[in-house]
């Protein structure tokens, strides 16, 4: 009786054994996957197509048809995944071509969308507008940045908390500025853009002195600032090296050496930012770093950051990125400095971003080398709406507000040497539109 028992478990078992191969074998899973294909039963696909690989099937049209359907899904991310490995197959389709290059742009990898474009057929790169060197934005924008709390510092009398005395004693308000921005970009070669921005500001702050008395100054800075960044892909590794050069001037009021009496000094300053950043993207996480090397206000400093952008929708319609920033000089050495939080989600066709920053911000690299905090003072918090919504297709009106805390110092001297001070806050707004265009 046992014996038959055993005969009838192992027919069962090669049974099983065959009826598994039967049905994963090359021709019935193609037929399988292509029923599914015509029907647009995308999720359906995706499953049957992992599991055919699961039972050590894969082939270019298991590869494509899982990219389509992900690519239906509105899940690009993973749909470039698989259009990358069928053109590693075949580069010659043109249907494959126009899907891989499309993924990439929806997935926030339009760099990479241009290097791979420079190998399709000409038909196509007329019609997706490619070309080796190109044109690709340009975007204009300004800006309005003011000190809520002006009127309220200028009149608290700081000099006697400060205890001024007979000593000479300082202070800078910033009442607001006014700012405008030009920004573009273009490609140098497949896989490598240029980006260029000129930005200009114009300062109003408030000199108020006691030598003697107390007196108010009007203080006008002129500043400009040109960036420079190339951007390139190599393999799966995108490099953005990037140089900013800031200028500017002022007429300063100083003390003589009677109380009562001052003189305008004319000052020139320059500061410098060069950055290199590198990213890649796994999937639906993108993880980075990027070091700055600096000049701000004749401080030399080094700055690094690290970030992990996470992509939960497998595109560009939900994004996170926590980032945290290292900073270190001659003076103190390398460690934690300030650590940010930024993301981005689209409804219809708004999409909305957001960033804030919390540590200690004296003169300190945003992303890129691209903002920086260069005017006196130091933050401890900052954060940043912007709403961008596009209309003509080529089109982008973007708005954005910010607010950011701001603490400087009322500075007393002693015999020309600066001595005791105190500390005062407020806090910065500001309101900027701009609006961008794809050529």
């Amino acid at each position: 009786m046992s014996k038959r028992i055993g005969i009838t478990l192992i027919f069962l078992s090669v049974m099983y054994v065959l009826n598994a191969q039967q049905k994963w074998n090359y021709p019935e899973v193609d037929k399988k996957s292509y029923e599914l294909f015509l029907q647009k039963d995308w999720k359906q696909l995706v499953a049957f197509n992992d599991s055919a690989r699961q039972n050590g099937i894969d082939y270019f049209n298991l590869q494509a048809r899982t990219g389509i359907a992900w690519y239906n899904l509105g899940k690009y991310r993973k749909s470039s995944k698989w259009f990358l490995k069928s053109w590693e197959t075949d580069q010659q389709m043109e249907w494959l071509q126009e899907y891989l290059y499309y993924s990439l742009v929806y997935a926030g990898r339009p760099t990479e969308a241009g290097r791979v474009a420079n190998d399709f057929t000409v038909a196509l790169q007329e019609k997706i507008n490619y070309q080796k060197m190109q044109p690709l934005r340009m975007a204009l924008e300004a800006g309005f940045s003011f000190n809520a709390d002006f009127d309220q510092l200028k009149t608290s009398q700081l000099l006697n908390d400060a205890l001024v005395g007979s000593d000479y004693g300082e202070a800078f308000f910033l009442k607001n500025y006014h700012f405008g921005s030009v920004d573009y970009s273009h490609r140098l070669a497949p896989g490598l853009n240029l980006n260029h921005n000129f930005t200009y500001i114009g300062v109003n702050r408030e000199e108020q002195l006691f030598w003697g008395s107390e007196y108010n100054f009007p203080m006008d800075i002129q500043q400009y600032q040109y960036f420079l960044s190339p951007h390139f892909a190599l393999g799966k590794w995108y490099f953005s090296p990037s140089l900013n050069f800031v200028w500017g001037n002022y007429d300063l009021v100083l003390g003589n050496y009677d109380p009562g009496t001052f003189y305008t000094a004319r000052r020139k300053y320059s500061d410098f930012i060069f950055s290199t950043s590198t990213w890649t993207h796994w999937g639906n996480l993108s993880p980075g770093a990027e070091i700055n090397l600096a000049n701000i206000n004749d401080r030399s400093f080094t700055q690094a950051s690290a970030w992990l952008t996470f992509y939960p929708l497998s595109n560009t319609r939900l994004y996170f990125t926590p980032r945290v920033y290292f900073k270190g000089n001659s003076e103190n050495s390398f460690s934690y400095n300030t650590f940010g939080l930024s993301g981005g989600f689209q409804l219809g066709q708004f999409h909305f971003y957001g960033n804030y920053l919390d540590g200690e911000m004296e003169n300190f690299v945003e992303s890129g080398g691209y903002v920086i905090a260069n005017f006196p003072g130091q933050s401890t918090r900052k954060f940043m709406g912007s709403v961008y919504f596009p209309f003509a297709k080529r089109y982008q009106f973007v708005v954005r507000y910010l607010n950011q805390d701001v603490t400087e110092k009322y500075q007393v001297y002693r015999n020309a040497i600066p001595d005791n001070f105190i500390e005062y806050s407020y806090i910065k707004q500001t309101i900027t539109a701009g609006i961008s265009w794809n050529f």
